[in-house]
């Protein structure tokens, strides 16, 4: 039987881990966790807010060599619920982040996202009555 979701792995090019860095701690909020060292050898980085854990994977070159061929999934994302969603898309905009406001999910307000490496990130909160529509 399923309980939770322990994490979401999302892939990233080899050497981008500061890159990652500045936008899940600096932008989202997120704090650094330290990988077991046998899965440290491999590069990437884990954060982790609340409950919540991203792990950053490094996409490998091919065996045999060959560059890395990292592409971010277009389509493909996390859905990370919030609180105060207007204020926390105003921050990640001052921040230099992207934000996409998206309506078509009835009961809930959210917008999209991208990491530095392209990766799509969804940021929702359920709308309540203390909750109006979105900032401007």
């Amino acid at each position: 039987m399923l309980t939770a979701v322990d994490h979401v792995q999302l892939a990233a090019p080899p050497g981008s881990e500061d890159l990652l860095r500045a936008y899940y701690v600096d932008v989202l909020g997120m704090t650094e966790i330290p990988k077991p060292p046998a899965l440290a050898a491999r590069g990437g980085c884990w954060f982790q807010a609340g409950v919540v854990q991203l792990h950053l994977g490094i996409e490998a070159a091919p065996a045999g060599g060959g560059k890395c061929d990292y592409r971010p999934a277009k389509k493909a994302h996390p859905g990370l619920r919030v609180t105060g969603i207007g204020a926390y898309a105003a921050r990640l905009a001052a921040l230099g982040a992207p934000v996409t406001w998206d309506d078509n999910l009835p009961g809930h307000r959210r917008f999209y996202s991208e990491d530095p490496v392209g990766n799509r990130l969804e940021f929702l909160e359920p709308v309540t009555t203390a909750s109006s529509g979105r900032p401007g």
